[in-house]
């Protein structure tokens, strides 16, 4: 580990290990995207009063207009003459669509934007849900009288055999699942009654019923976290109604609160425990930091999200090139701050930061805190592929994705991968976030994306992009990510199933501004290298 690195990681250790602790709470207002509507926010790059980005100094240049921005396109731009034709034509959409001729914009977005090919065979047809017994076809109904009618007497042997037959053969029939879940807790089986009810989360992840049953039996067996961060996704992605949101979010709070309260007698009991073990594998192994990470994780975890978002951040920040130009900086905060606005969590502070770095890479700590190379603008090619790129980012977080790996591992092991140990120090290394965690982020992402008017396809957009490049350039976000094929595919679908409008606000020219901007500020840095290295 370099000297800097280590650095940061004990003043990291300290802080953490601070007195006070932050509860998490979350007001889930995201709200599904109607179809074939036009959108509820529009995204227009006036130049007015934002919030200003932080560490960012000031210029006072106007920004170029958009024939100006054609103009230097056309004369300094590598691209094909069909491909800058093909630009000007988004150009023209965003201009409308900004106007507020929607049908107008859509017409041209459709003209330049390919169709999907098709996905039916990416979706999973299933059978729709269904409550009442009198649904059932003949054999259904026969294997959930007999269990009920062995429910009732108690008899555990004549129970479970139709119940299994009835959720393997008519998984639709949601009491089924609920009903063998309550008889496996029945017979303390929680732990087998846990994945029965995960399956069929699985299966049918908007039923309010079967989520409620989950957080239940996660609570009885006393995994309070894992409870409340089931609660709090199903309110943030699932919800059909603010009732049923208000609802899981208060379940979420409550067993977070559990879950603290527990911490802090662990913490009692076991600090000096955990201290004296700490020194004794210090004298036997040399190692300081490995010893003493069980104390430092659960101080962590008492302190919040936040607490430890903007810890880390702090860090982050002394030892990252952070860009200063305030042009680009306001640039990223405020698509930022407007994807955060609708991302249902108000007790995050969000914050967004440029790492002068030409690799493509971001990542989202706890708490909101977002951190996006500059090389991920530079090969972005429109303001809504850049939104999608900070979109699933700001899901992870959103998501407690970031907190829900640090409260299940280690703290050293996990929090340490949000930084590098060799390489420039950019090349950071986003969290092992499983295959799960990535599809909650495309969907809540993609969500945001749809819901502040920007295409629906911009993180799809920048999938293809990276697909067609990945071949010749190792990209070190998508090294933590499932195959970009793949991506692309399960992203289009999630854009098909719902509805979301993909010919909505591109962003094509102020990004194009940015873009060019943001490459000179990558060549001075590279020109102050050499003079360096002379």
């Amino acid at each position: 580990m370099k000297p800097t690195w280590n650095s940061l990681l004990l003043s990291l250790n300290l802080v953490i290990l601070s007195a006070g602790t932050s509860t998490v709470l979350a007001e889930p207002v995201i709200k599904e995207p109607v179809k074939d509507s036009t959108p509820s926010v529009i995204v227009v790059p006036v130049e007015e009063q934002r919030q200003p980005a932080a560490n960012t100094t000031t210029e006072s240049k106007q920004p170029a207009s958009t024939q100006e921005i054609i103009d230097k396109l056309n004369a300094t731009s590598t691209l094909r003459p069909e491909e800058i034709a093909r630009q000007q034509k988004f150009i023209e959409a965003d201009r409308l669509y900004l106007g507020g001729q929607f049908a107008a914009a859509e017409k041209i977005y459709r003209e330049v934007k390919a169709s999907f090919p098709t996905a039916s065979t990416d979706i999973v047809q299933r059978p729709p849900a269904i409550v009442d017994p009198a649904q059932l076809p003949p054999a259904g109904k026969v294997y959930w009288r007999e269990a009920e009618a062995a429910f009732q007497h108690k008899v555990a042997s004549r129970m479970m055999v139709p119940l299994r037959l009835l959720v393997e053969q008519y998984p639709e029939f949601i009491p089924g699942h609920l009903r063998l879940a309550q008889a496996l807790q029945k017979f303390d089986h929680n732990k087998e009654a846990i994945a029965v009810l995960e399956r069929a989360v699985t299966l049918y992840p908007e039923q309010p019923d079967l989520v409620k049953a989950k957080v239940a039996a996660l609570a009885e067996s006393k995994q309070w976290m894992e409870a409340s961060l089931a609660a709090r996704q199903f309110a943030l992605l699932r919800s059909p109604n603010a009732e049923h949101a208000n609802e899981f979010t208060q379940l979420a709070d409550t067993h977070l609160e559990r879950y603290q309260k527990h911490l802090r007698a662990e913490l009692r009991g076991n600090m000096i425990t955990n201290v004296l073990t700490g020194a004794l594998g210090y004298a036997l192994t040399g190692n300081l930091l490995g010893p003493f990470s069980a104390v430092q994780t659960t101080t962590m975890l008492l302190r919040g999200e936040s607490a430890v978002g903007e810890s880390v951040a702090n860090q982050a920040r002394e030892q990252l090139e952070i860009v200063t130009d305030k042009t680009v900086g306001d640039y990223v905060n405020e698509i930022g701050q407007r994807l955060a606005q609708v991302a249902g969590r108000n007790d995050f502070k969000y914050e967004f930061y440029i790492v002068l770095d030409k690799d493509l890479n971001a990542f989202a700590l706890p708490g909101g805190k977002v951190f996006v190379n500059a090389g991920a603008i530079t090969r972005t090619n429109s303001e809504a592929e850049l939104a999608g790129l900070l979109a699933h980012e700001l899901a992870h977080a959103v998501l407690s994705h970031g907190f829900q790996l640090v409260a299940g591992g280690n703290l050293v092991a996990n929090v340490t991968q949000f930084f590098p140990y060799g390489g420039t120090v950019a090349n950071l290394v986003a969290l092992n976030y499983s295959r799960e965690m990535e599809q909650e982020a495309d969907i809540l992402g993609t969500r945001l994306l749809a819901s502040t008017g920007y295409a629906a396809d911009g993180l799809r957009n920048l999938m293809v992009t990276l697909k067609q490049e990945e071949t010749r350039t190792a990209f070190s976000w998508l090294s933590s990510h499932p195959p970009t094929s793949d991506r692309i595919r399960y992203l289009e679908s999630i854009i098909q199933r719902h509805g979301y409008n993909r010919y909505a606000y591109e962003g094509v020219a102020r990004h194009t501004q940015i873009k060019q901007r943001v490459e000179k500020l990558l060549q001075q840095k590279q020109s102050e290298r050499k003079k360096h290295q002379r």
